[in-house]
């Protein structure tokens, strides 16, 4: 949850290792329950990994189509997005972060540990900040931010699509709004999130190329333009700005 956002968590497993002296099989239903709860409070710490798994979809690999097509779905969420979720389960056993949650790993790590937590957190919020039929214009407090601040959604386009296609290289350009309730365009590098700053993530779109090139090849233009015009979710953007 990303304030009052409908942004989904990264969900978390929880794979029991095999205790052959706690023998369940044959017991009944009720007995079944009784005995895992046993075994969880009694091997919580060690004898359980927690595991971080990759967050479904909001909508259908397709619901985007004609403006991102399934297959950069296939690419973009079913290995990228899943390959940070692999590289994080991998990097944290061991560690500090075993057990924590995906926010706190992103506030409290560096090096892989980060890049990858930050990963899977920026491409959850990417999703979430695209729907079909999207675009349209904000409405309520964050459409006064905005005309606060630009003047018009028209002027805030043209700043956003500028920062997005001026962001040198692979990041993120994210609408954040600020402690006074301003809100502001900041563009990061790499796996940079507002999480570790001050700043409350309304709005994003991935600039790595590999979140257009299939459909865009390299036109990064065109691609921010569409994201503004056809699949910005304001609803989500507002849903954030509230909270």
């Amino acid at each position: 949850m990303v304030g009052g956002a409908p942004l989904p968590q990264v969900p978390r497993t929880m794979a029991r290792q095999p205790h052959a002296k706690y023998p369940i099989k044959k017991l009944g239903l009720y007995g079944k329950i009784v005995a895992e709860v046993f075994l969880f409070l009694l091997t919580t710490k060690k004898g359980y990994i927690m595991e971080h798994t990759l967050p479904p979809l909001p909508y259908a690999k397709n619901a985007l189509v004609p403006h991102i097509s399934e297959e950069t779905f296939d690419y973009h969420y079913g290995k990228h997005h899943q390959a940070y979720v692999t590289n994080l389960n991998n990097l944290i056993k061991g560690t500090e972060f075993e057990n924590a949650s995906l926010k706190d790993i992103i506030k409290k790590s560096s090096g892989g540990i980060y890049n990858n937590s930050a990963q899977i957190w920026n491409h959850t919020f990417f999703w979430n900040s695209m729907k079909p039929n999207g675009g349209g214009t904000p409405s309520g407090a964050l459409a006064d931010a905005i005309n606060k601040k630009w003047g018009s959604l028209d002027e805030f386009k043209k700043a956003f699509q500028a920062s997005a296609v001026g962001n040198f290289g692979s990041g993120w350009t994210w609408l954040v709004k600020k402690a006074d309730g301003s809100v502001d365009i900041v563009n990061m590098g790499a796996a940079g999130t507002p999480l570790t700053t001050g700043d409350t993530a309304l709005l994003t779109i991935d600039v790595w190329e590999h979140a257009y090139y299939i459909d865009y090849r390299n036109l990064r233009a065109k691609f921010v333009e569409v994201f503004l015009n056809s699949l910005a979710n304001w609803d989500f953007a507002a849903a954030n700005y509230g909270a």
